[in-house]
């Protein structure tokens, strides 16, 4: 059997760190919005869900876009894994787990994530952050 074993730190960030880690929650708060507004426009329209691939391909023109040209500042993956949040929202709601996706508000629950980890200086060390 297997033992899973998990940290938990306090971490304290610096105040560029933390106007660092607002932009990445604003930014994945922002894409998964703007691809649940899309979603809810298409089925209002009768056309098909896009899902994770179809709005995964809208990223780069939603970087390029002059209105939201700071989007390329924060890690694609962090913008992924919004979308990837998403699709998994639909799924279970589709298979009757979960209620309808929800839009989301700023200041409620603000997070990001890094699929691959994020690594400290030590080797072979990781760390989870969440802040309040």
């Amino acid at each position: 059997m297997k033992r899973r074993q998990a940290f938990r730190f306090n971490v304290r960030p610096t105040d560029t760190q933390e106007r660092i880690f607002r932009q990445f929650a604003g930014a994945f708060r922002f894409v998964h919005n703007r691809a649940l507004a899309l979603e809810i426009d298409r089925h209002a329209s009768g056309e098909a869900r896009l899902g994770y691939v179809g709005t995964a391909n809208l990223l780069p023109l939603w970087k390029r876009d002059p209105e939201t040209v700071w989007l390329s500042g924060v890690h694609s993956q962090i913008l992924q894994q919004s979308l990837k949040d998403l699709d998994r929202a639909y799924k279970n709601f589709f298979e009757k787990r979960a209620g309808f996706p929800k839009f989301r508000r700023k200041g409620e629950n603000d997070s990001f994530r890094f699929p691959q980890g994020a690594r400290l200086d030590e080797p072979n060390a990781r760390i989870w952050c969440q802040w309040e």
